[in-house]
């Protein structure tokens, strides 16, 4: 299982003990859980009596990771469609910060590349036509799933690595499958972030690749967080990963900002007039930006910042 095999690499890169573990808690985001195995069965997949329920359940994958690892903390299931494991972190780091716990293990899945859930996504026109995956170009068709899984740790205690700062979400409540004329709920947000954590050194895109966000996301950007915005699009490098995509590209982001640096974008891309694509030397202390936009309106944004 993809999430059990993440889960257990950031457990090892933490250095977390059977006794840290104990009494960890554990937040997974998913859009599906583990549908695509049930809606289209492949060999690998648990197709024994005892497991008939629990393989059709978004909650499989936590409760498999609490099992294997010894998770006895509360464990919950984030299933806000793209922006579930950015939900994922962000009530992990509610639960260090309010003392409810002193660590937090999150991990998010999505392995959408069954026919049965790639027809739902080409009968909403969501899914790209022409196989170009540079988000902003005009040319610019729809999305390019892929299968995504990734995991951090949190802990309460001060580190030498990378800093969450802070979690915001909010929702545009207007339309079940595209952003609202203006992207409203973006613009709120990023506006929300940089009050909240100051002006961020680059933002990390939702950057999804159907026409309508082309326009909507870079307008949105533009007008809360000003010309020159730095953007780091991460979907040209992995594809669009769901409900796992957005931990996958903060993970990324993360391993960058350890060594105090932003990522590069792929060459060749489409910058969005007023945006720049260039990252340039990181400030000291400068926040930096994920967002994510899920089908609904929803959308969530973390804030980072660099290890001291």
């Amino acid at each position: 299982m993809a999430a059990l095999h993440v889960a257990r690499q950031a457990v090892a890169d933490a250095g977390w003990s059977a006794a840290d573990l104990a009494d960890a808690v554990l937040f997974l985001g998913t859009s599906r859980g583990t549908a695509d195995g049930w809606v289209d069965p492949w060999p690998q997949r648990r197709a024994v009596p005892l497991m008939a329920a629990s393989n059709s359940l978004h909650s499989e994958p936590a409760a498999a990771i609490s099992i294997e690892l010894g998770i006895h903390g509360p464990w919950q299931v984030q299933a806000s469609g793209c922006a579930a494991g950015l939900d994922a972190l962000g009530m992990a780091a509610l639960w260090l910060s309010a003392g409810l716990a002193r660590r937090a293990l999150v991990v998010a899945v999505d392995l959408p590349l069954s026919p049965s859930l790639l027809d739902s996504y080409a009968a909403t026109g969501i899914l790209s036509k022409n196989g170009l995956n540079d988000p902003y170009s005009p040319s610019t068709t729809g999305i390019l799933p892929a299968e995504a899984a990734a995991a951090m740790t949190l802990e309460a205690s001060p580190s030498n690595g990378p800093r969450l700062l802070g979690y915001l979400a909010n929702a545009d409540a207007a339309d079940p499958i595209g952003m609202p004329v203006g992207a409203p709920g973006v613009t709120r947000l990023l506006e929300q972030a940089r009050h909240t954590f100051g002006p961020p050194a680059a933002l990390c895109p939702h950057s999804s690749g159907t026409t309508s966000h082309a326009t909507l996301e870079p307008s949105a950007i533009l007008q809360a967080l000003g010309e020159g915005t730095v953007l780091c699009p991460l979907k040209p490098f992995t594809g669009h990963g769901i409900g796992g995509g957005g931990l996958l590209e903060t993970a990324l982001l993360a391993a960058f900002l350890r060594e105090r640096r932003l990522p590069p974008s792929l060459p060749g891309l489409t910058c969005p007039p007023g945006l720049t694509m260039t990252p340039a030397a990181l400030p000291p202390d400068a926040p930096v930006f994920k967002l994510a936009s899920a089908l609904g309106g929803k959308n969530s944004l973390i804030a980072l910042q660099a290890a001291p």
